[in-house]
């Protein structure tokens, strides 16, 4: 009846996909779903911090609108608060240079959301423009991990992964430029895909970010959402600089066929040459052993790179990439900025980044290209390459200060 009230204990139990199918059989409305993830976030958020801002008003119009038909329609969804925004809402970025600042618009792709009926109901810290591999700014504090708080959930959408992880929402929003995806669904036991430039619209605010490596997705439990996600929100925008081949078939479809035998490469071998913990090398190995008694054909190899160059190019493409989203943010907030309203570590790459000359940008973008023909061939000989996503197991709080 219209009194009933869902237990956390049965939403916590169904993915994104499975509560859509409950509200499309009227098993369940959706407002009473979103008041339970409404109530999740209300429970669990004052420990854990992944959530800055959630949206309980947007409860009581679910079931007398008309939410889109989408196959996740009425899924409660949080965005994280980078790149992503939604018209009329604040939108920081995990920096008090734009502390208050309100969106004009929507971006192509929360317009995308949307439409599928994913439930917007809140938006996940970050840190400070998303440059860090923990979630620790100064504007927010720190997000803990699910799992134990005394842990980093990753970064830098870590807000969202501790929100999913536990269990306030069944999936949300994250993006990706050096690991901000993989990483925190590493440290939180969820489903991380970065899925290759051009197939989800930075639009209309951006064609490429950060030289086209930051790149749109989600963070989810399963499998499967994570597809019906990419198949609602992949293609073109209009306009957008970089525009691909759609999948053969829907993503969704590809999580039940069978892919046949893969010829599957492993290493535990970094490129820098860092230490590997024991922890994450017994991981890759339990996997190759498990996808080995699945039929696959499994190897011990790794493609081959300049690793120094790319990283110096990589330093390069991010500096540039920071200074001129710091400027673009200080300019439609109306400030300046300096050690008052940047964090130290983001105020010395803006800096760096203000001294690169055009010449300088475009030679780092050549180096990248080198190391992408680099690689290539090493995908000829093999379906896939597995390796640790990263080099030990959650740090704890405190360990990288951006600041």
């Amino acid at each position: 009846n219209g009194d009933r009230r869902m237990k956390l204990e049965e939403y916590s139990a169904y993915d994104g996909l499975g509560l859509a199918e409950l509200i499309r059989n009227g098993e369940v409305s959706a407002s009473e779903v979103a008041q339970a993830a409404i109530d999740a976030i209300d429970q669990l958020n004052p420990e854990l911090n992944a959530v800055i801002e959630s949206y309980p008003d947007r409860i009581a119009g679910l079931d007398a609108g008309k939410l889109p038909g989408g196959a996740l329609r009425g899924s409660p969804f949080l965005i994280k608060d980078l790149v992503i925004h939604e018209a009329g809402q604040t939108y920081e970025m995990g920096s008090r240079l734009a502390k208050g600042f309100v969106a004009p618009n929507d971006t192509e792709l929360m317009i995308r959301y949307r439409d599928t009926g994913l439930v917007n109901l809140g938006r996940t810290s970050t840190p400070e423009f998303g440059f860090c591999a923990t979630v620790e700014c100064v504007l927010n504090g720190p997000t803990r991990n699910p799992w134990n708080t005394e842990l980093s959930p990753g970064g830098s959408s870590g807000g969202s992964a501790a929100a999913v992880a536990a269990r306030m929402v069944p999936i949300a929003h994250a993006n990706d430029g050096g690991g901000s995806i993989r990483i925190p669904a590493a440290c939180c036991g969820l489903v991380g895909m970065k899925p290759t430039r051009g197939r989800n619209s930075l639009g209309p605010d951006l064609g490429e970010a950060v030289g086209g490596f930051a790149i749109e997705h989600v963070v989810t439990r399963t499998v499967r959402d994570s597809a019906a996600v990419l198949d609602a929100t992949q293609g073109d925008g209009g306009g957008d600089p970089f525009v691909i081949a759609p999948p053969a078939r829907p993503y969704l479809e590809e999580v039940t066929t069978d892919p046949g035998k893969l010829k599957i490469a492993f290493t535990t071998t970094p490129w820098s040459g860092d230490k590997i913990d024991r922890e994450s090398i017994a991981a890759v190995n339990e996997t190759a052993k498990l996808l080995e008694q699945l039929g696959h054909e499994i190897s011990e190899d790794m493609p081959h790179y300049d690793y120094r160059p790319h990283l110096e190019a990589a330093a390069v493409i991010w500096s540039t990439g920071t200074a001129a989203w710091v400027d673009a943010v200080a300019g439609a907030a109306g400030r300046r900025p300096g050690p008052d309203n940047l964090e130290t570590s983001i105020l010395a790459t803006y800096e760096a980044g203000k001294q690169v000359s055009a010449v300088g940008y475009l030679g780092a973008i050549t180096k990248i290209h080198a190391v992408n023909r680099q690689i290539a061939p090493f995908f000829t000989q093999y379906d896939v390459l597995m390796t640790p996503t990263c080099a030990q197991p959650p740090w704890r709080l405190g360990e990288m200060n951006a600041n």
